[in-house]
């Protein structure tokens, strides 16, 4: 049967297809699949108007086959092309065997026989833990088959152009998937794509348009995408109700909206100090110990609580405060309670534990007793995994030599107990380098000072571990940006490594090697499969002094940086905020108030 694109005819003897032909796009550059898994060969029950347009294949051709056959070069090929690269489609294999996504480029023919390559993303879709099925997205590029023996593929920049079809055969088979309802449509399928998928979804027809518009969709797609924490810490934020997880979901993906913005707060700490330690509880930021004159070991407690109308650091009466330290680290666990883990001190190194509640009254530090603690050091690199897991790595021993062991401390169990992530290799001894979450259990070490033989230098490295492996190991992340010197951000040490929902990791700052500018940010996706490291150009004034500087995300829309190195003093009172989302934020300064709408 044809159908007529200007009305709805019956789909099958239960009522009206449910939608019309007309709604499905002529221009865009993208194919929609879905294939039913749970058939073994995993057929095809759904293929968009532009997958025929672009293959030349009908809909009723192809509904039924596995989509191999866009392997052989015209229908009438029995074997797969030669120029297939067969370990992309043993990749492929392996994924939709283990039930887990796919993304790849796979040489592709018409139906003609030309060339295509086929850039592809492959997304199970569960139900009732499940697979039911495969959702491909799929964008097509021209190739050309290379004469040579070798058979290489030269691809074109250019997206092959769609040209309107006012005449086709449609089968009345490609309407399996409307027959979902609206319900099982949002919260089984799309609520399971990446914001950049369910985009193009959007696009493949006007049911499919309606429902990646609705703002609890959209939630759904950036918990899944981002976790259920960061999107539980995004809610919290002023003006996020406003704007809609649509557009949130969008800035966090292309930054179109991040800015620098310069501001002050009231208040003093004193005395004078550098070394310290900060974090960001929810709206509030905490200074703790430092470095004195004459090298004095710090150990007061300082709150700037930026939700105020009048922001101004306080110093804060705490019961049974830690020794003083500088070189320490402070970590966020639960909410409103910090953990602060070794330093330098007046009698040398510490490997102790301390924990402070701020919604206690009075706000008390208390001693953890950890078991089995690593040695004592400082400069090491710290990061909180699910709310109760602290990370400690590297750093420097009391001897001077640098450290390469990474230690886990579960602050959640009776008697908390070290742990040793024992790793059949590791990364080169350092200091000054970041530890930073991302994904659910995975881990990024980047920068610092590093031990390569018997020589320090600034360092560049990237190296990931996923905690969640039953044997956890490092492995180094090889940036393939083609916009920076070398594809990679400039040596450096002492700078901060912030994880931006979708698990891009934002680089800023340090001591920096050579002439690179210590100011500029760099975005590195360790999810990618070719990971990329990026130059991210915002608007706004940007911190003149961004080595010895702090910084802390607020509220997950907010990159607060204070001071830094000035040569003579480190400035407290002068603030930078980068702002990652176009919320609604109020922020006075100590002179005047600004209401802000960004």
């Amino acid at each position: 049967m044809e159908w007529d694109t200007d009305f709805d005819l019956s789909g099958g003897d239960n009522g009206p297809i449910p939608f019309p032909v007309s709604s499905l796009p002529k221009t865009a550059t993208f194919g929609f699949v879905v294939s039913d898994a749970l058939d073994p060969d995993h057929p095809i029950i759904y293929v968009n108007t532009v997958f025929e347009i672009i293959t030349g294949y009908r809909a009723d051709e192809v509904i039924g086959k596995n989509c191999r056959f866009l392997q052989c070069r015209g229908p009438y090929a029995k074997r797969r092309h030669p120029s297939v690269d067969s370990t992309v489609v043993s990749k492929m294999r392996r994924c939709l065997e283990k039930g887990i996504e796919f993304q790849g480029e796979l040489l592709n023919f018409r139906k003609d026989g030309s060339p295509l390559m086929n850039k592809l993303r492959l997304v199970p879709i569960r139900e009732d833990d499940e697979i039911t099925h495969i959702i491909g997205v799929l964008f097509f590029t021209d190739a050309k088959l290379a004469p040579s023996p070798a058979k290489e593929i030269t691809i074109k920049r250019s997206f092959t152009s769609v040209s309107p079809i006012r005449e086709r055969n449609v089968s009345r088979g490609l309407c399996g998937i409307f027959e979902l309802s609206d319900e099982v449509m949002a919260y089984k399928i799309l609520s399971r794509l990446a914001p950049r998928d369910i985009a193009s979804v959007g696009c493949v027809c006007r049911r499919f348009s309606e429902l990646t518009k609705n703002d609890d969709v959209w939630r759904m797609v950036c918990q899944n995408t981002w976790g259920s924490e960061a999107t539980r810490v995004l809610e919290t934020v002023p003006g996020a109700k406003r704007i809609g997880w649509v557009q949130l979901a969008r800035e966090f993906t292309t930054h179109e909206a991040t800015a620098w913005r310069k501001f002050s707060v009231g208040g003093i700490v004193q005395p004078s100090r550098c070394n310290f330690s900060t974090c960001a509880v929810g709206n509030k930021i905490v200074i703790f110990g430092g470095e004195g004159v004459n090298m004095q070991p710090m150990n007061d407690t300082f709150v700037l609580d930026l939700g105020s109308t009048t922001p101004e650091w306080k110093s804060v009466l705490v019961s049974s405060p830690p020794p003083g330290r500088w070189g320490h680290t402070l970590s966020c666990v639960n909410g409103s309670r910090l953990v602060v883990f070794g330093g330098y001190g007046s009698h040398g190194l510490l490997n102790d534990v301390f924990l402070l509640d701020l919604d206690a009254d009075p706000p008390t530090w208390r001693e953890v007793s950890g078991l089995a603690p690593p040695i004592p050091r400082s400069w090491h690199s710290s990061c909180t995994l699910d709310g109760t897991k602290l990370i400690v790595s590297g750093g420097c021993a009391d001897s001077g030599a640098l450290l390469n062991d990474t230690f886990l401390l579960d602050l959640s169990m009776d008697i908390p107990t070290w742990k040793e992530i024992r790793v059949p290799w590791s990364p080169p001894s350092r200091l000054g380098h970041t530890l930073t979450v991302y994904g659910d259990r995975k881990i990024l070490m980047f920068g610092g000072l590093a031990e390569y033989g018997s020589r320090r230098f600034r360092s560049n490295d990237a190296y990931t571990m996923n905690l969640s492996e039953s044997e956890p190991c490092w492995r180094p992340v090889v940036g393939y940006g083609t916009s920076l010197p070398g594809g990679v951000a400039a040596p450096r040490l002492d700078h901060v490594a912030i994880s931006l929902p979708g698990g891009q990791i934002l680089i800023f700052g340090g001591s920096v090697a050579g002439l690179d500018s210590a100011s500029q940010l760099y975005l590195l996706d360790p999810t990618e499969e070719k990971p990329a490291w990026r130059v991210l150009n915002v608007k706004g004034s940007s911190p003149l002094f961004a080595w010895g500087h702090t910084t802390c995300v607020v509220g997950g829309t907010r990159l607060v940086v204070f001071g830094g190195q000035t040569g003579e003093e480190w400035m407290l009172n002068e603030a930078h905020e980068l702002l990652l989302a176009n919320t609604s934020t109020k922020i006075t300064s100590s002179r005047h108030a600004e209401k802000r709408l960004f």
